[in-house]
């Protein structure tokens, strides 16, 4: 069978090539910075939680506890009553460090001060223990994950570099692509961008739907066997476009009322930017926005 398929569908192979060392480079660097961001927001989770138990005015300081500047007021305040007793000129002191200017040192000073919950004798200690060697681990993972994002952003301004126009350069012009979703892309889809195979790159993001024939119907449903990274990397591609980008969202809101959900309309638009990018690669050329009306005028 599989000899069959080789001469009858010849047009369904490709050649599988090896990937170049800084492929596999900003592979690893890209799913390490995954993996590190997951762990952030766990750690994070675990912290928060922690302080809802006895200290839930550090929550009311920011959405991020993880920010060094909540980190560095909890550590002179890790509990109400050493709140209370906290200085104007320190906690001056870290906002100004941090360059924290959208909360003054009075109204940070107020929050501290608040309302405080009672809690059973050991409580408050238990829980700081717990946090200290969460911070610990944040402050770890925030110097491991700015370093893997330095060498991401290196190794972009080094991709395809003599070779024309560079890929990474055309990619980065279309709305919604940054530096995370550019690695994902550049890292996991690199034969498929290479060969500027549309088909191969919509199938393997999962934007191309599986449409299901029968004597009696035709079903077209969602493609379920997809590259994870790829598929969320346009969900958020797509996402940022329709926010940024005229034409990408008159593209969503005409899906929306056709009654598609807001995941299926998402992947529609995902379809539409992955065609475009293969355009713009095949041609060498950034990304313009004015480039579909000029051509309807025409």
């Amino acid at each position: 069978m599989l000899a069959q398929t080789l001469r009858s569908d010849r047009y369904a192979y490709c050649e599988l090539s090896v990937p170049e060392p800084h492929v596999l480079e900003l592979r690893e660097l890209s799913r390490s910075a995954e993996e590190l961001t997951r762990e952030r927001v766990r750690l994070k989770n675990r912290m928060a939680n922690q302080l809802w138990r006895y200290y839930p005015q550090i929550l009311d300081l920011s959405d991020d506890v993880a920010q060094n500047w909540v980190l560095d007021l909890w550590e002179i305040a890790p509990t109400p009553e050493k709140a209370r007793r906290i200085t104007r000129p320190r906690i001056e002191k870290i906002l100004r460090g941090n360059r924290i200017r959208r909360m003054g040192v009075e109204e940070v000073r107020e929050i501290l001060r608040g309302k405080s919950i009672a809690v059973a004798p050991g409580t408050a200690e238990a829980a700081a223990l717990t946090i200290r060697m969460l911070i610990a681990r944040l402050r770890l993972n925030g110097r491991q994950l700015k370093e893997v994002n330095a060498e991401i952003d290196q190794l972009l301004e080094e991709f395809g570099e003599g070779s024309g126009q560079r890929d990474a350069e055309i990619l980065r012009s279309v709305p919604g692509v940054g530096r995370t979703t550019l690695a994902t892309l550049l890292a996991e889809a690199n034969d498929p961008i290479r060969r500027r195979d549309y088909a191969a790159l919509r199938a393997l993001c999962g934007s191309a739907p599986v449409t299901k024939r029968s004597g009696k119907g035709i079903i077209v449903v969602r493609r379920m066997a997809v590259h994870n990274r790829l598929r969320n990397a346009c969900h958020y591609i797509a996402g940022s476009a329709i926010q940024h980008d005229p034409r990408s969202r008159l593209r969503y809101d005409a899906l929306r009322e056709r009654g598609c959900n807001h995941s299926r309309a998402l992947r529609t638009v995902a379809d539409r930017l992955l065609a475009v990018m293969c355009a713009m690669l095949a041609g060498q050329t950034l990304y313009d926005p004015a480039h579909a009306a000029r051509r309807e005028v025409a």
